[in-house]
Order: structure tokens, then C-alpha cells, then sequence
């Protein structure tokens, strides 16, 4: 198995921005001389009580100036608010001032909020976002300068100054559970991945598909298959409750409507699950109902709190259950004090990584 430090960079009232950065650079430098293998972040706008990372190159260079080990990256560019070529250029540079160790996710982008202030159609974000990959490959291929004519995109005679070390580009990742998308997945050799709102068992008949299709193309190495969630370690699980539980039921608070003048959070928790209410997956619809109750995510394993002993433990049953072989720990979540952020990782590096390293769940 493979293990990554993700983060949504979710703002912090107590810290300015500069100060949050700073914390993450923390976070980030002890990962790398623990053995992590990746850093991941998202690319999220407009919400200043959200997430405060809307540049991803800006974090996967910030992060690989302060490590040497990690290989770092977004989880991932929206790629339909970037111009194409603007975006390839970009990606290069990063791979370049990254020594070759960039991951590099894609995204269609999931809320309409972040397209409307750009002017950009949220309906006609997935087909850009697929034609990038293929757009990717000719403006890094040999030849230069290079012209690429699709359906979204269109570009002639332009030359790409910097090309990534790592060629025909970094590795490719795109988080899904759409079957077309996951069959696109397997033909391309991207890694995908899910995050806990999606139920394990629905995912797995899902994720055996992409597999069998990922062998019959040929492709000579596994595939990387991410799972991200809430991840708390400390000495006892007694303790590692007491700290994280209810914190762990408020870690996705910014998934929530920005609060109005005399909101309360129950308010709004109850306005987010009537969103699910009959949608056309039951599973993923339960859990985003129950996203803030911490009972509930404890009962189902949606969020993995305990010793270390007992987070490996849930973590392997989980990925032979869903299917997947990297682990992507959220360990900085609502107001989490860093001293025990910093212990989390610390445990989680020098006791949960060396048990399940070898464990190789397909």
C-alpha cells in the first residue's frame, strides 16, 4: 500500500492565511521524513470560510520546496477553468521546479460556484476535462512546436518551452466513481479514486470493472486506487476518541451553504441532507444525510479514529472491502490543535505505515 497526506486547506478563524500556510508546510515536512509517498491538495474557490487552496501549482511548488522525498500534486486541477495551453505550460514548469516529482490529478470540477464568477458553463465541464488528457500528450510529445484540433480544444503552431521530466507527463489521476469515466481510466492509464461519501461496497464491483479492464488493455504495472477520509491516531483509543470524534463530524462543515446571519449549524446540516434525499445512488445519499453525525460515521468506519494498532486494523479491512491500495489521510480537520495534528502524523507514519506497507489488497 501506498499513503498520502491530503488536504482541503479548510481555513482556520484563529490563523491568517499566511499562518495556515505555514502550518501545512509543518504538516508536510514531517510527512516527508516519515516515509509518506504523497501530498495532495484540492483546488476550491470563492469561500472564504472553506477551503483556502485555489492554486494548486502554487501548493505543489510551496511543497516541494520545503521536502525531498514526497511526490506532490493536485487532487486536482479544474481543468475547464484553465485555457489548455496555459495549463500544460504550467504543468511542466511545476514537474520541472518539482525534480520530476509531481502526481497530477484532473477534475471536471463538482460546484457550480467555482464556474458562474468565470464565466464558464458548469454543464459542459466533463468532456474538457477527458480531451485534456489527449491534449496533454501532444503538447509534451516530440514534436514541437505542436497543433492539437478536438472538440473543446483547438491549438495551432504553439511550442512548449519547458517540457516535464517525467515524460509523456506526470502520472495522471482522476477521483471517480462514474463507470465511463472509470472505463476511460483503464484505457488511459490514469489512477482513480473515491472519497468516503461513496460507499466501499458500491464501489468495489465498480473498481473490479476498471481493474479488468485496466489488465485486458495490457497496461504491465497495478494501478494506484486512492480512498480518502478523516484519519485520527493517538496512544489509546480511549484518547484518540475523546480528541477527534465530534471534531471528525464537523471536518466537511464546508461542504455546508456559507452561514447567513443567525444560521446555526443544524439548520444548515438539515438544508444539505434534504439535497440527497432520492438521489440515484442510496448509499452515497445516506451518507451525505449523515456526514455530521459522528455515531454514525463511527459505526460505518467512514472516518478512521484509534491507536494505531486499531487505524491499520480498520484500514485494512476497509481497502480489502472497497478496493483500494492508497490511502489518502485528511489528519488537519476542524479545529484540531496541532499538537495533536502533529502526533497523528507522527503515529501514523512510524506505526500504521510499516504494518500495512507490505499488504497488497488486489
Amino acid at each position: 500500500m501506498k499513503f498520502s497526506h491530503f488536504s482541503h486547506i479548510w481555513c482556520k478563524p484563529e490563523m491568517t492565511p499566511q499562518q495556515r500556510y505555514e502550518q501545512l508546510w509543518r504538516e508536510l515536512q514531517l510527512c516527508d521524513e516519515l516515509g509518506f509517498d504523497h501530498s495532495f491538495c484540492v483546488e476550491h474557490h470563492f469561500r472564504p470560510d472553506e477551503s483556502w487552496m485555489s492554486s494548486p501549482s502554487l501548493y505543489a511548488v510551496g511543497a516541494g520546496a520545503r521536502t525531498r522525498r514526497l511526490r506532490i500534486g493536485p487532487m486536482g486541477y479544474i481543468v475547464p477553468l484553465y485555457h489548455p495551453l496555459r495549463l500544460a505550460e504550467e504543468i511542466a514548469i511545476v514537474d520541472q521546479m518539482l525534480g520530476g516529482r509531481m502526481e497530477l490529478g484532473l477534475v471536471p470540477g463538482i460546484n457550480p460556484d467555482y464556474f458562474h464568477p468565470f464565466g464558464l458553463d458548469y454543464g459542459q465541464r466533463k468532456s474538457p476535462t477527458l480531451e485534456f488528457v489527449d491534449y496533454l500528450r501532444a503538447a509534451f510529445g516530440d514534436a514541437q512546436p505542436f497543433s492539437f484540433h478536438g472538440h473543446d480544444f483547438h491549438t495551432d503552431n504553439a511550442r512548449i518551452a519547458v517540457p516535464p521530466v517525467q515524460r509523456p507527463h506526470p502520472p495522471l489521476w482522476m477521483m471517480s466513481r462514474d463507470p465511463q469515466t472509470l472505463e476511460f481510466c483503464a484505457l488511459h492509464g490514469i489512477n482513480p479514486g473515491y472519497f468516503l461519501v461513496y460507499p466501499r461496497a458500491d464501489a468495489a464491483p465498480r473498481y473490479r470493472k476498471f481493474l479488468h479492464d485496466w489488465q485486458a488493455v495490457g497496461w504491465a504495472h497495478k494501478p494506484n486506487i486512492a480512498y480518502c477520509t478523516v484519519v485520527y491516531i493517538d496512544e489509546t483509543d480511549d484518547k484518540a476518541l475523546e480528541v477527534a470524534s465530534f471534531r471528525a463530524s464537523r471536518a466537511y462543515e464546508g461542504f455546508l451553504k456559507p452561514p447567513q446571519p443567525g444560521d446555526t449549524f443544524e439548520r444548515r446540516a438539515a438544508e444539505h441532507a434534504k439535497m440527497f434525499v432520492g438521489r440515484g445512488e442510496p448509499g452515497a445519499s445516506e451518507i451525505m444525510q449523515h456526514l455530521f453525525d459522528a455515531a454514525y460515521l463511527r459505526k460505518h468506519d467512514l472516518v478512521f479514529i484509534g491507536s494505531p494498532e486499531t487505524v491499520a486494523e480498520k484500514i485494512h479491512a476497509a481497502a480489502a472491502a472497497g478496493l483500494f491500495n492508497v490511502f489518502m489521510g485528511e489528519f488537519n480537520f476542524s479545529d484540531l490543535p496541532e499538537a495533536d495534528l502533529m502526533r497523528s502524523i507522527r503515529l501514523f507514519g512510524e506505526k500504521v505505515i510499516p504494518a500495512l506497507r507490505d499488504y497488497e489488497p488486489f
